[in-house]
């Protein structure tokens, strides 16, 4: 339950938030693939439409951050050019060709009784997505929420509100197409971190489960504040798998050496998981930069 003021104008624009996409997830559960990947192909086409006005917003996020001073490395962290616009575009066309996870049967098995259970992927519902200042996060994490028939409620870092703002209107563009509706996918407008504090306490039972993507920082405090379940990391580990057999160090060099998303300059370091006749590898996290850690096998 909230704790806020109902009467409070930054209270009363979340819970709208929240109300709006309870309404959609509704919408979004019975969603079929086809729908979902139309929303996504024409979200994707938008996305390369709207480029000038994405990267007209996104000066203004600029200038704003070189007027308060903000580090070189932050600025090209939130920069976006023409090359990373297409980036976004080809990441979403990827997601909508993923087979759909909605309705994937998991498991199975029988009762002594004869009765037979299956366990069944269901979508979560409304998800609130908490991340930093990368605005190419909004056309992710927007895209992967409605391929999976869920809501996004996305709050950015503020040093990227206009960017997001432009590329949430490309993905809207894409449900309305598909006849879904548009608060599938919602960025939060408020850069007042009290809003962050209203996701978590879960807007009076809107949001299901809460996701934060960025640092320590950011991450500690969803972890200790949240009042809804929290998926969560740490320490920025995203796993590799490399399943075949009596390849895993081979598999574990080759994920350490690939790097994600390079045309954004981020070095991502993988964590590889491999299984060869049983035994597996895991990567532990080094002191520098990728290759500098230790490969273990966890049975020791």
């Amino acid at each position: 339950m909230t704790v806020h003021n109902s009467t409070d104008a930054l209270a009363a624009e979340m819970m709208s938030i929240g109300v709006a996409a309870r309404d959609a997830a509704r919408a979004m559960r019975e969603a079929s693939d086809e729908t979902k990947t139309k929303a996504l192909h024409v979200a994707a086409a938008a996305i390369r439409q709207r480029a000038a006005e994405i990267l007209d917003a996104n000066r203004g996020d600029i200038e704003a951050a070189k007027a308060a001073n903000m580090p070189a490395n932050m600025i090209d962290r939130l920069a976006l050019n023409d090359a990373r616009i297409e980036a976004m575009a080809q990441g979403i066309e990827t997601v909508a060709a993923l087979p759909d996870p909605v309705g994937r049967e998991m498991a199975r098995w029988s009762r002594p009784n004869g009765l037979d259970i299956a366990r069944v992927a269901t979508p979560i519902g409304v998800i609130g997505i908490i991340y930093e200042s990368r605005p190419n996060v909004t056309a992710d994490a927007g895209a992967l929420a409605l391929k999976s028939g869920n809501v996004a409620i996305l709050r950015g870092g503020s040093d990227s509100i206009r960017s997001s703002r432009a590329i949430q209107k490309a993905m809207a563009e894409g449900l309305k197409a598909a006849g879904l509706p548009q608060t599938a996918i919602q960025v939060v407008a408020s850069t007042d971190r009290a809003a962050v504090g209203m996701m978590l306490e879960g807007l009076n039972g809107a949001i299901d489960l809460i996701i934060p993507r960025g640092g320590k920082g950011l991450t500690g405090r969803v972890i200790n504040e949240a009042r809804v379940p929290v998926l969560a990391h740490l320490e920025w580990h995203l796993p590799c798998l490399y399943p075949r057999p009596g390849r895993t160090r081979q598999g574990a060099q080759h994920c350490l050496e690939r790097q994600d998303a390079a045309d954004i300059g981020l070095r991502r370091r993988r964590n590889p998981v491999g299984r060869s006749r049983g035994a597996a590898i895991a990567w532990r996290e080094g002191a520098g930069r990728p290759g500098q850690g230790r490969l273990r096998d966890p049975r020791r």
